[in-house]
């Protein structure tokens, strides 16, 4: 089987290691990839947003299976352009169509969705620049901490958390106004703060059943102890410690079953991943948020995780046979850590050589912002390699991973030291 993995970063990375390790997998194509994915297969530079450019590579290639990296291309709708495509409709494609990475593109569409389902969620309400007033008057109705988040997709950065009252109304009507976070921000949810500690729950569906992947636990902000500005992951554990079978039974029983569900009764088709934001409050799980796709650096330690055979797992999800498959997991604790370039998530330098990949790491290194410049391997990116480990628990596991990362090395690599300080 042919298969072209759609993403550049260190979460398409590890479905090519993992993709590739399959006796069905005949020829792998990365789109655009990276210089790790260039491993395990063939990188093609095309934009994973033109379409067109994909629907050509996959007649060229015989592509049978396409993994969807990023949520960019399924929010725009990549599933509907190859359904509605007599010469790709034959094709199966592993991430929602338009309508179901709502979930994602939305925070408004996800909150109705859950209010509509009774999904515990924080309670909203949600604004426009027409209804700024109202949105001013409603944070001053509320207790802080003062949370905003940009309805649409704004690359990570769309939610703020305010402790000052003038503070969050500022911000508001930046947001609105001003259009902060460009059109993401044209309409603006306020949500009540939860507070309790977080996790991701991963489920891969075929819009019947679904299957409950490794659970996980990322590292948001820039600096030690959760301070600083937000990234897109610094690291990530997997299992989460505190996720006891009684609150994991909670969150299949009050959130996936529900959502699964829901989906299918607003005859809303979904074939994929759902990445389930949670915070724990006391000992019952809410939604902070859906994605529609595998979380990045999370991806880095459920993957290797999984011991099924990920074309096994992908064909029963495209036959709608996904109760015919059993999963099988690796027992043992993963641990991830980002190596990011100085200054990051600001503004940073590209072009540093990567010196010591090959100096006996027996960690997993799962490449994200790099490229080839002729015989180097160069960052390209903020985040640019996930180190990845295997433990009896997650601090054997990083305790692996820092000590590989004292062999790498590039000019003003930063990472955070306390991954898990928290568990």
């Amino acid at each position: 089987m042919n298969i072209l993995v759609i993403g550049s970063g260190g979460r398409e990375c590890t479905f090519a290691w993992k993709l590739a390790q399959s006796a069905q997998c005949e020829n792998l194509y990365i789109a655009p990839g990276n210089a790790g994915t260039s491993d395990y297969g063939e990188n093609i530079g095309i934009d994973p947003n033109d379409f067109t450019q994909v629907k050509s590579l996959v007649l060229e290639k015989g592509i049978e299976l396409v993994v969807v990296g990023p949520e960019d291309p399924l929010v725009k709708g990549i599933h509907d352009f190859f359904l509605a495509d007599d010469q790709l409709s034959h094709v199966s494609v592993i991430g929602p169509q338009k309508q179901g990475a709502q979930l994602e593109g939305s925070k408004e569409f996800a909150k109705e969705f859950m209010e509509r389902h009774g999904i515990p969620t924080a309670k909203y309400k949600s604004f426009t620049e027409e209804t700024l007033e109202e949105g001013l008057n409603f944070l001053g109705s509320m207790d802080p901490p003062y949370v905003l988040k940009a309805d649409g997709l704004a690359a990570g950065k769309g939610v703020l958390i305010l402790n000052d009252l003038e503070e969050a109304k500022h911000e508001l009507k930046e947001m609105l106004g001003n259009k902060k976070f460009g059109a993401a921000s044209s309409k603006v949810v306020i949500e009540e703060f939860l507070d309790g500690i977080e996790m991701s729950s991963f489920v891969l569906t075929d819009g019947k059943d679904y299957v409950i992947l490794p659970n996980a636990k990322d590292y948001k902000r820039i600096g030690e102890g959760d301070r600083g500005l937000n990234t897109g992951g610094m690291g990530a554990v997997s299992p989460v410690p505190f996720a006891d079978k009684e609150f994991l039974d909670k969150v299949e029983s009050r959130i996936i079953r529900p959502t699964v569900k829901g989906l299918k009764k607003d005859g809303i088709p979904y074939v994929g991943f759902i990445f389930i934001g949670l915070i724990k409050v006391g000992n019952d799980p809410f939604v902070i948020e859906y994605n529609v796709r595998m979380g990045d650096p999370e991806t880095e330690v459920v993957l290797p995780r999984i011991k099924t055979d990920l074309v096994d797992l992908f064909k029963a999800v495209s036959r709608k046979r996904l109760e015919s498959v059993s999963l099988e997991f690796d027992n043992r604790a993963a641990a991830t850590v980002m190596l990011v370039s100085g200054g990051y998530p600001g503004s940073y330098e590209k072009g540093k050589e990567i010196f010591g990949l090959e100096q006996g790491i027996d960690s997993l290194v799962f490449h994200a912002g790099t490229t080839r410049n002729q015989d180097k391997v160069v960052t390209s990116g903020g985040r640019v390699l996930a180190v990845t480990s295997y433990g009896n628990e997650f601090r054997e596991a990083l305790k692996t991973s820092y000590r590989n990362i004292d062999r790498i090395r590039f000019d003003k690599m930063n990472f955070r030291r306390d991954i898990g300080f928290d568990l």
